[in-house]
């Protein structure tokens, strides 16, 4: 059974056009999924549709299945799907409403009615996983937005969810957060085996640890695939060729004029390795 499946699904919200058309993914349990494409492709309302907020919260009229770890979510009230799925939205911050990194991890927490001391591991736990041990009873306020941005992560994985959901995590996060962030997603996900379904437009950190793409265009999904199949497909339309990553851009244009097949480049590393080997090998590369 897969993690996420929709079939034939579509939404429109209220007095609106439709937004998602005909959505039919699996996303398996364990993966590392991106979800991309332009603004306004429909990506926000399929993390919505998965966390039930579409249409319990949001209302609209839908056709199709949503499940969550085998259960409808349409059908599913909010508070038990967040056992299974925990989401981050964009505006991190509007997440956040306790005084002390405690207390806010141990926010969600409150109305699920465990005792104190199942509360106090669990929020123990959270923060050790996401690099805040020790933080308790610092003020949130006090916290860089990287550090709140992984509080956030810590509240949600306190719930003990196996899927996280992230709707562009690290969009308020400077580059060295951004790669801080998506090694630590990339850790949750081997280590603990949390699927994880992340919003991204920048591609080059999240790249190392994703096992699918998915591709988004106006509420259709145009492609799905590995990594190397999403971006292979970007390439070849002019209107997604930007979003690539220059590190994969370098690869894919020595393929084509090199007419070498590479190994999937997902870091620089890879890259030198390669690379490295062609010149010991007397292979001229030029893009």
């Amino acid at each position: 059974m897969p993690a996420i499946a929709l079939e034939n699904f579509n939404y429109a919200y209220p007095n609106c056009d439709k937004t998602l058309d005909n959505i039919s993914l699996s996303i398996a349990k364990g993966s590392f999924t991106v979800l991309l494409g332009p603004s306004g492709a429909g990506k926000t309302t399929l993390c919505l549709a998965v966390a039930g907020a579409v249409p319990q919260y949001f209302g609209g009229s839908l056709s199709g299945t949503v499940l969550v770890d085998g259960k409808p979510a349409k059908d599913t009230p909010m508070s038990e799907l967040a056992q299974s799925v925990g989401i981050v939205l964009q505006d991190y911050e509007t997440q956040l409403v306790a005084m002390t990194v405690e207390e806010e991890a141990a926010f969600g927490l409150e109305n699920l009615g465990l005792s104190r001391s199942q509360i106090n591991l669990r929020v123990k736990e959270a923060l050790k996983k996401v690099g805040l041990a020790g933080f308790e009873k610092r003020e949130v306020t006090a916290l860089s937005g990287g550090q709140k941005q992984r509080l956030v992560v810590a509240g949600v994985l306190a719930a003990a969810p196996k899927i996280l959901v992230l709707d562009e995590p690290a969009s308020a996060l400077d580059p060295e957060g951004t790669t801080e962030l998506y090694q630590l997603l990339g850790d949750l996900n081997k280590q603990y085996g949390i699927t994880i379904l992340a919003v991204e437009h920048q591609l080059g950190d999240v790249l190392p640890h994703a096992d699918n793409f998915i591709l988004l265009e106006n509420g259709k999904n145009i492609q799905t695939g590995s990594p190397e199949q999403v971006l292979s497909y970007m390439r070849k339309e002019q209107h997604f060729a930007e979003a690539i990553p220059p590190l994969y851009q370098l690869k894919l244009t020595l393929e084509e004029k090199t007419g070498i097949s590479f190994s999937s480049w997902r870091c620089e590393c890879d890259a030198i390795a390669e690379i490295s080997k062609c010149l010991q090998k007397g292979v001229y590369l030029s893009a």
